[in-house]
């Protein structure tokens, strides 16, 4: 009788044990912006954009004040969260769908090089993120923008139990406010703001799942164009622009294109709020259900603020270019880490990527690492527990033109040094981060050694993976360029100084529903 009296007691605390242990597994919530530069946060220094619920993220955890997205691009950035690689190594080097080698030059500009062919989705040999969460015992969800391959490559075909709003596309194709025309997100009531609507569907996946661990990812389309907010919203920052002072000039020529100068585009700002008002209603819901303090909350960006290209929406200053471009704009992100039991109101100014996100979530929630495939990332939880890391360089490889005027090129940081080298006429430029936060000093013949150091280093990584390189084209004509450049240079700038003033206009009235989102119907 008292073995079988022992063995009940064994058995009673063996199953409290275990369930004990199911409900201190920490839950996470992955949020990702799309095209939202590392200054377009009031938390970060914008004294034009609010952003009172991304900025709580940051302040109640740990933010990296060198935190980069792995590429100048939306779909490299994604498939390196999802595989803990860079680029080079797993291929996916420009946004899924751009055109590659002689079909480039139906872009018409002229360019010097034929940018090379890159992997078309997501590889399905890669044990992903979320299916290492799933193996772990999670309930995994994605909603928004997946962008990494079209049908069979999916957010469902990647370890998400439920997906809602990912396909291939890059952007909302029925803008931001309802009907939406997602093929995988049935439409509200017209009008139905899109961020909120993503943010709703996460918030009833994490009540539907609030007592077994879960692994939500929130992949907004904003602040991707087209720009587009509600007449409020617009209002109040138009105003806001004209009590700060309108600059007469709004933008300046760079390589390729203009380039945005001021944080002054009321539409954009709009997009921005409403944002930030979508990642509230996620952060209430956690505190709400009583999961705030059991959940883990990351916040970045996929790459920087479009000062050109695409809407021409913000500025990055004073970082310099923006989405598309091999500088600090374009590759410098908001990267925040909010850990239940580690003390936020930190600031860590290690150079941190997305490769790290999957190795550190993993170790957070207590589950063994898979080095064989996060094999650019590293767990950052020292550092968020305010220990160090060994020094490791970052590297970039971007050999396309993309949309909005950055140069073909391949990047290394390593430390306070960052090396670009450029693919057109194989130039180098080197900058020192620390001094240079702006990268106007190029410094590279006052320090040869280091240019070297860094090319070996650079090429080294990129031979070893097998990146692929852009080809001179035969065919290109280097007066046609420059006509190219010189018509570019008056008029798209006059056309871009023009929808700036509209913008900014008290008559401004766009399609007399402001997008559709007049017709909500409560």
């Amino acid at each position: 009788m008292s073995y079988l009296y022992c063995l009940l007691g064994f058995l009673f605390l063996n199953s409290c044990q275990q369930t004990q242990s199911i409900q201190i597994k920490k839950n996470v919530l992955f949020i990702l912006a799309d095209d939202f530069g590392y200054h377009d946060m009031s938390g970060t220094g914008s004294k034009y954009y609010s952003t009172p619920n991304i900025d709580r993220i940051a302040s109640e955890g740990v933010a990296f004040s060198n935190g980069y997205a792995t590429c100048r691009v939306c779909s490299p950035s994604r498939v390196s969260i999802m595989s803990g690689k860079f680029p080079a190594r797993h291929g996916v080097t420009d946004w899924i769908g751009a055109k590659t080698g002689v079909d480039w030059r139906k872009a018409g500009r002229y360019n010097q090089l034929l940018p090379p062919a890159y992997e078309p989705h997501l590889s399905h040999e890669y044990v992903t993120l979320p299916e290492a969460m799933q193996e772990a015992g999670y309930k995994t969800f994605f909603a928004g923008k997946w962008h990494m391959g079209d049908k069979g490559s999916w957010p469902e075909d990647h370890g998400f139990n439920i997906n809602i709003g990912g396909y291939d596309r890059g952007g909302p194709v029925g803008g931001y406010f309802s009907p939406f025309k997602n093929p995988k997100l049935t439409d509200g009531a017209d009008g139905e703001n899109l961020s909120m609507r993503l943010a709703k569907e996460t918030s009833s996946f994490i009540e539907e799942n609030k007592d077994k661990p879960f692994f939500a990812f929130l992949s907004f389309y904003a602040v991707h164009s087209p720009i587009e907010t509600t007449k409020e919203k617009w209002l109040k920052y138009r105003n806001k622009a004209e009590q700060m002072g309108i600059a007469e000039e709004g933008f300046k020529m760079g390589h390729f294109l203009p380039i945005r100068q001021h944080q002054d585009n009321p539409v954009y700002a709009g997009l921005v709020e409403s944002m930030d008002d979508a990642v509230g209603e996620v952060l209430k819901s956690l505190d709400r259900l009583g999961l705030a303090d059991n959940t883990i909350v990351v916040f970045t960006s996929d790459n920087g603020g479009v000062a050109a290209g695409d809407n021409y929406s913000t500025s990055n200053l004073p970082l310099r270019g923006g989405k598309g471009y091999q500088y600090e704009g374009g590759i410098r992100e908001p990267y925040f880490i909010k850990v239940p039991g580690i003390k936020g109101g930190k600031k860590v100014d290690v150079p941190v990527t997305g490769t790290d996100f999957y190795p550190t979530l993993l170790e957070l929630i207590g589950v063994k690492q898979k080095p064989e495939e996060h094999l650019d990332g590293v767990s950052l939880v020292p550092l968020l527990k305010g220990k160090s890391i060994k020094q490791r360089e970052l590297i970039w490889h971007y050999p396309h033109y993309g949309n909005q005027g950055g140069e073909p090129s391949s990047i290394i940081r390593d430390g306070d040094w960052k090396l670009i080298h450029y693919y057109e006429d194989e130039r180098e430029e080197l900058y020192n981060l620390k001094t240079d936060i702006s990268e106007r000093a190029d410094v590279s013949e006052l320090y040869p050694d280091i240019k070297i150091n860094l090319h070996n280093k650079l090429f080294n990584y990129l031979n070893d993976v097998g990146a692929k390189f852009p080809e001179k084209d035969p065919e290109y004509d280097a007066e046609k360029e420059k006509e190219y450049l010189k018509s570019i240079a008056t008029n798209k700038k006059q056309a871009l100084d023009k929808q700036r003033k509209e913008y900014l206009s008290k008559e401004f009235n766009p399609d007399n529903n402001w997008w559709g989102s007049e017709q909500t119907i409560d």
